[in-house]
């Protein structure tokens, strides 16, 4: 099986899915939740046939002095309210305005009320970006370090960072494709789901990285690129029947039948997953041997160097 021989079609694939969901995003904005930017959530569920429009609810906020709520229903029939940050005086006046709206204090129900202040939201991002740097730094020292006796050992470590920024980049594509479509946020389940991500791509990574540093002592004379893909044909199996059995099951019944709340979060994780097995495997190891290559130089009509 050459895998490594048709390198370029899977770089192709991985530019193609990440670009076009990239470009959506760049239309919409980073959408980015109350987790972050600071502000609240209000969800209610009101009587059947007791519902006001959009229009008479963001009235309502309006008139509370809340320029900027957005109103979006679920598919259970809630009322999801976004806004900026609402005092408990405000909700309370939001809330009982919507009860006159709606001709009675028992048809509206209040499902959850979630407030974050503008400073928690602006630390949970700074946070976030550095546990990403400092995972970054660690896996690259780590795979130094691992494999200090085979040549050219920090090429591995900056591969499995590639892989893992491709990873990145796909979760990102995938969440500027569904905020264009179906009005997902980037919010704290978001970014748990990120960071399993890149710890199960650094696994897999590693696992097959570590496959081509056994057989380079045991197959000294084998050319490079044979035998990082004799290692990536070892490797596949165990990858691919690892996160099928244990992982991408559950977590496509999760998406399927699962909460609202928690849909986005499995459907972003299943598909960060299959992207960390796809990039460790189609990848990371291709990239080795494109480095190892030298292929670039090639790329515009050169031909490399004797």
């Amino acid at each position: 099986m050459n895998i490594l021989g048709k390198r370029y079609y899977f770089f192709a694939l991985s530019l193609l899915l990440i670009v076009s969901g990239l470009i959506l995003l760049a239309i919409t904005g980073l959408p980015l939740s109350i987790d972050f930017t600071g502000g609240s959530l209000l969800e209610i569920q009101f009587e059947k046939g007791k519902t006001p429009d959009s229009e008479t609810i963001l009235s309502i906020y309006e008139d509370a002095g809340i320029a900027d709520a957005q109103a979006t229903t679920t598919e259970t029939g809630s009322l999801i309210i976004r806004s900026s940050f609402l005092t408990n005086e405000v909700r309370d006046a939001v809330l009982k305005a919507l009860q006159e709206k709606s001709g009675s204090e028992a048809s509206v129900v209040v499902i959850r009320f979630d407030s974050v202040g503008p400073s928690i939201g602006k630390q949970v991002t700074q946070r976030a970006a550095i546990a990403i740097a400092v995972a970054s730094i660690l896996v690259v020292l780590f795979i130094v370090w691992s494999f200090r006796n085979v040549e050219n050992a920090f090429r591995y470590g900056v591969c499995a960072i590639l892989a893992m920024l491709h990873d990145i980049a796909v979760i990102f594509s995938i969440t500027g494709i569904g905020s264009y479509f179906f009005g997902w946020q980037i919010d704290s389940l978001f970014l748990t789901a990120l960071l399993t991500v890149i710890g199960f791509s650094m696994q897999d990574t590693i696992v097959v990285f570590d496959r081509i540093r056994e057989n380079s002592n045991l197959h000294r004379r084998l050319e490079y690129e044979k035998l990082v893909n004799h290692s990536i044909v070892q490797t596949l199996q165990r990858s691919i029947n690892t996160q099928l059995m244990t992982v991408e099951f559950l977590l496509l019944a999760l998406a399927l039948f699962g909460g609202v709340t928690l849909q986005e979060f499995a459907i972003v994780l299943l598909v960060g997953l299959l992207s960390g097995t796809y990039s460790s495997i189609f990848v990371a190891a291709p990239i080795l041997v494109l480095w190892e290559n030298r292929e670039w130089q090639t790329w515009f009509g050169r031909k490399a160097e004797a």
